[in-house]
């Protein structure tokens, strides 16, 4: 008598490895996707703070663009991680002519429900100054180009001074 597994046994214990390995990995992409979105937050906070600091060495006043922060009030101007077709974030300078009194600084999440969007400003779209990209609606959902993306249509995380 020989010992030893059968080829069904076998089978049967590969096919369950296999819906386990399933299981995890589906798991494992929505964990992705909640750190993609909790790094997009802190970058919004780190730009928040950023902006902070330039409005108050400049009479309070705020740039145009993102890009004069770095490397004085920050080390560089963060670029979202990857996962949605977002290349930088939105940004608009508000206020009148050149005078940029303000600011409306938005994120495209990527998870729904995202409790981060519970705390965000929801503000609706300003009047820029002079040199800015325009304005967005900052609503969570409703419409196209939500957060200023063209063609997002949800989760947007949006701060203003």
């Amino acid at each position: 008598m020989k010992k030893g597994f059968t080829l069904i046994e076998l089978l049967v214990v590969i096919a369950i490895i296999g819906i386990l390995t399933t299981i995890v990995t589906a798991n494992l992409g929505t964990a992705r996707q909640k750190a993609r979105d909790t790094k997009r937050v802190s970058d919004a906070k780190q730009l928040q703070l950023a902006l902070a600091l330039y409005a108050d060495a400049n009479g309070n006043r705020y740039p145009a663009t993102l890009s004069p922060l770095a490397p004085i009030y920050i080390q560089a101007v963060p670029v979202p991680p990857g996962g949605t077709s977002q290349t930088a974030y939105s940004y608009a300078a508000l206020g009148s002519g050149a005078s940029c009194t303000s600011y409306h600084l938005g994120a495209l999440l990527e998870v729904s429900g995202n409790a981060s969007l519970l705390d965000d400003s929801d503000a609706t779209a300003g009047t820029i100054c002079t040199s800015s990209a325009s304005d967005w609606s900052g609503a969570d959902t409703g419409g196209a180009n939500v957060c200023g993306i063209t063609g997002a249509t949800a989760n947007c995380f949006d701060v203003k001074p």
